[in-house]
């Protein structure tokens, strides 16, 4: 069984035998496009009103009812083992608890836009580490330059030749951290948990029930109880968990098993595109020219990155 990864940076197994599904994958591809792209603004949205590890809580305790309820409708169980549970605690830290907790604490100081092209940072990130970390994972001359076009264009979004004016750098810091969480949980997930005969299901699902236990200790400790519940930040923190990180695994994986990883993967390429006119549209967030263009770059550099040499091919390029 191989382990594929996913932009929201979970991990699981792909079936043999995809089942037969009632709408084309195009439209569960624009679907999952526009549910991640949106999933920024119903961040700052959400921290809003409610502190940033609060809405991470919620968001989880959404996600994971979702899977549960998949869980139930599938009779599937959760998986067993000591040592599984260790290294699913260690990835329900790296691939949810942190990612989740980090962008909610950056959308405090900066844009949703600029939160959505800070995740497309991943698959530079990914590239950087696998360098070191994959042995088996060679780069090549495509992918190198890939890697350097992709960090200019993160200088780019930034607007390095202006000092950085205008740029919050905590929460852009924090941002760029929680893209780089995302990749370190992969590797991670890939030494530790592939192969272990347990479905994606199972396994996505007691990852996300972890985050959630881990969030359920740490948030009491940081926050106060919310003095009132306000109707628009809830609904924004509940429609995060549940269709931004419940339902859009299950959309995710489907892909995955019917198109194939490189495909499904390619919904990264969207998301900072849709979270950007979101945030412009929806939220009146300010645009300058190098935001899309920096975006524009980053995105060419990440698809260069996940250029890998044909089998049997020749000397590396």
């Amino acid at each position: 069984m191989s382990t594929v990864t996913t932009p929201a940076g979970h991990a699981a197994t792909a079936p043999a035998a995809p089942p037969r599904r009632l709408l084309d994958w195009r439209l569960r591809f624009a679907a999952l496009s526009l549910i991640w792209g949106f999933s920024f603004l119903l961040i700052k949205v959400g921290t809003a009103t409610y502190a940033p590890f609060q809405v991470t809580l919620g968001r989880l305790a959404f996600g994971t009812a979702v899977l549960a309820a998949a869980m139930a409708i599938r009779r599937e169980r959760l998986p067993r083992g000591t040592r599984v549970w260790g290294h699913l605690t260690v990835a329900a830290f790296l691939l949810n608890a942190l990612p989740f907790s980090l962008f909610a604490y950056a959308e405090l100081t900066i844009p949703s836009a600029l939160a959505g092209i800070c995740n497309a940072t991943s698959p530079l990130w990914g590239m950087a580490l696998s360098l070191v970390a994959l042995s088996e994972d060679r780069p090549t001359r495509v992918r190198v330059a890939g890697l350097g076009l992709g960090f200019l264009g993160v200088l780019t979004v930034l607007g390095a030749w202006q000092g950085f004016q205008g740029l919050d750098a905590t929460g852009t810091a924090l941002a760029l951290l929680g893209s780089l969480s995302y990749p370190i949980g992969w590797i991670y997930v890939r030494r530790t948990l592939a192969g272990t005969g347990h479905s994606h299901l199972s396994m996505t699902g007691a990852q996300l029930l972890l985050a959630t236990a881990q969030l359920a200790v740490v948030t009491p400790l940081f926050t106060t109880l919310p003095t009132r519940l306000s109707v628009g930040p809830l609904l924004a923190v509940a429609a995060l968990g549940a269709l931004g990180t419940g339902l859009a695994v299950l959309l995710q994986y489907g892909l995955v098993a019917e198109v194939g990883p490189t495909t499904a993967q390619m919904v990264t390429y969207f998301i900072p595109v849709i979270a950007t006119a979101a945030g412009v549209a929806l939220l009146g967030e300010g645009l300058t020219w190098s935001t899309p263009v920096g975006a524009v770059i980053v995105l060419a550099g990440a698809a260069l990155t996940q250029i890998r040499p044909k089998a049997g091919a020749g000397p590396r390029q």
